[in-house]
């Protein structure tokens, strides 16, 4: 995050420099007790921030660089996790993981987005954004789920589907198209978490399922803040604005019935402690996937195209 976009945590910054500082001078009593009260206000400071930010500020910490994804959700949860490559068709996309595991002593499949860390990974990884070939890889995972009857888990990171021609010209519409048919028609229990951006087509195309879980400070939207502002007021500055019109955070969407649980972060969001994010993403799928796969895939199915269709409610105001 730059400095003008996080600047709501520069108290907690200092703070945590003025710790590090502490830390470092001699171990002796009065030191102690100033660094234990200052780790007492950042974590009053850190709460009282985080409880109130604003739709941008939750969009700034869903993009946070430290926040984890989906091989990090991969390797906190399963186990005997194998990566699948390829689609079949033209070649592999890193910016889409998928693969075989076990999750607590279920099999499952899992498919999710991958930004990178580092430069090189990033641009390995096409920033998270996949190209047709990525989401037929994760159709392809998915189907071997159905195939033996694995569950499937969908950890959706992404600001959306890459827009280059390339990607337009091996049918980027068509592929997210056919993903989003055939998870609405797999039998089998489909968890989704959305656990960072969850951006437009590149998002939905990993998005359908029995439940959708949102973490606390994720958002998930059909545009960007900035994209949206450039369209309807041809001005990218007024993000903060579109971010408040578009309703994209967790609690939005829960009050709307789009996503069925928000999973609690920790206090400064799941980048300050991604083992307690990770743990608590786990505990909710956990609690989800028992009553799916107690229900019949016929029951599953009928749910599911219920929920979807659901959607889109409004309210007719009588004269307007």
């Amino acid at each position: 995050m730059n400095s003008e976009e996080s600047s709501f945590e520069e108290p907690l910054t200092k703070l945590r420099q003025r710790i590090e500082d502490l830390s470092a001078l001699p171990d002796e009593a009065a030191h102690r007790r100033e660094i234990e009260k200052l780790r007492e206000k950042l974590d009053r400071q850190t709460r009282e921030i985080y409880s109130s930010l604003s739709p941008w500020q939750k969009t700034v910490v869903a993009r946070h660089p430290a926040r984890p994804y989906a091989l990090d959700y991969v390797a906190a949860l399963t186990t005997d996790f194998v990566e699948l490559h390829g689609d079949r068709k033209f070649s592999d996309d890193a910016a889409v993981v998928a693969g075989l595991a076990s999750f607590r002593g279920q099999p499952v499949a899992v498919v999710g987005h991958q930004k990178g860390r580092d430069t090189r990974e990033k641009i390995r990884r096409n920033f998270g954004m996949p190209r047709p070939e990525g989401f037929r890889k994760a159709l392809r995972v998915m189907q071997l789920a159905e195939k033996f009857g694995r569950p499937v888990l969908s950890f959706v990171d992404t600001t959306g589907a890459y827009p280059g021609i390339d990607a337009e010209e091996r049918g980027q519409a068509e592929a997210i198209a056919v993903n989003l048919r055939a998870m609405a028609s797999l039998r089998v229990p489909i968890i989704v978490t959305i656990t960072g951006e969850g951006g437009s087509g590149g998002a939905l195309a990993l998005g359908i399922g029995d439940r959708v879980l949102m973490l606390e400070h994720s958002v998930y939207s059909v545009i960007s803040p900035e994209g949206c502002a450039a369209i309807l007021w041809k001005d990218a500055a007024r993000k903060k604005d579109a971010a408040e019109a578009l309703k994209l955070t967790a609690a939005d969407l829960k009050a709307l019935d789009v996503v069925d649980e928000v999973i609690a972060e920790p206090p400064g969001g799941a980048h300050s402690d991604p083992s307690g994010a990770t743990a608590a993403v786990g505990e909710a799928i956990e609690r989800h996937l028992r009553p799916l796969l107690s229900q019949s895939a016929a029951d599953r199915g009928e749910a599911r195209y219920r929920k979807f269709r659901a959607l889109g409610r409004f309210e007719s105001i009588p004269g307007s």
